[in-house]
This record gives C-alpha cells, structure tokens and sequence, in this order.
C-alpha cells in the first residue's frame, strides 16, 4: 500500500487557514473516486477554516492550466485531484507525465503550494482503496488539502 511511511500522527494537527483562500480542481473521470477525493479535501478546509471553492475541469491534463489561473486570481493554494487508470496504450503515461509534471511547474512558477491528488492506478479498485471512501485504507484528498495548507502557512512564515 502506499501509505506505507505516512506519519503517525494526524496530517491536519491545528491546521488555522483562516483567511487563505484554497481552490480545489478536480477532473471529472472516475467520477465515484473523484467526489470521494473532493470530499476529503473539503473536510480538511472546513477544519482549518479557510474559504475554498471547488472547480471541475475535464480531466487530469487540464488541471495545471487551471491550477495556474486560480493562483494567479489570488488563491493562496490549490488542491489538485484527478483519477488515470492505466488502460491497454501508452495514453495513461502521456497523462500522468503531463499532469504530474504541470502541476509541479505551477507550484515553481507561481511560488505557491499545490497539493497533489492526482491518483495514478492500474486498475478502479486502487482508487477506491484511496479515496477516503467507506472501507477505504487512505484519504488522498484529506492529505492533498493538508499538504497544500501546511505548505501555505509553512511559506507564509519564512516570507514575513
């Protein structure tokens, strides 16, 4: 599994975003995977008391781009939750590669935190077991939301 190595303690200890605007992006595919993934993420804002929106794009290929204008329309972070399942042709790693590589272009470029939720999977019940479904073993929108947060607040303390 691929929490193996998390840490122990809760990810959203006193997470306090107040004031942070965070923009969550999520693709539309695997729609079930996906609304699990928001769910956990909008959970983790809601906790920590930051204002969130949630937009859809097409897919996990698009979410850099719209990553990008949130953060440049004054978000503070992004949340970025996408589903590709490995199908029988060379697609999957032309977007996973794509996405993967866009968004951590965004964060560079922008200089501001994108949590990473784009889950890359051989097959749908590896994404069920990690959207924080019931019965799932792992939240990875709980953990995108949280990591995006505590790099926001991390960034904000060495800037001031």
């Amino acid at each position: 599994m691929s929490g193996a190595g998390s840490p122990t303690a809760a990810l959203t200890p006193n997470l306090d975003a107040t004031g942070m605007r965070v923009v969550i992006v999520a693709g539309r595919w695997h729609e079930i995977i996906t609304d699990g993934l928001i769910a956990g993420a909008v959970r983790v804002l809601e906790a920590s008391g930051a204002d969130y929106e949630i937009v859809r794009v097409p897919g996990s290929f698009e979410l850099p781009v719209v990553c990008t204008a949130a953060l440049e329309a004054g978000a503070d972070a992004v949340v970025a939750l996408g589903v590709i399942i490995r199908g029988g042709t060379p697609h999957f790693e032309y977007v996973s590669a794509a996405a993967t590589d866009g968004l951590t272009r965004v964060a560079l470029d922008t200089g501001k935190p994108v949590g990473f939720g784009v889950l890359t999977l051989d097959d749908e019940q590896q994404g069920i077991d990690r959207a924080g479904l019931p019965g799932s073993k792992e939240d990875k929108g709980e953990e995108a939301a949280a990591a995006a947060i505590a790099t926001a607040l991390t960034l904000r303390a060495l800037r001031a």
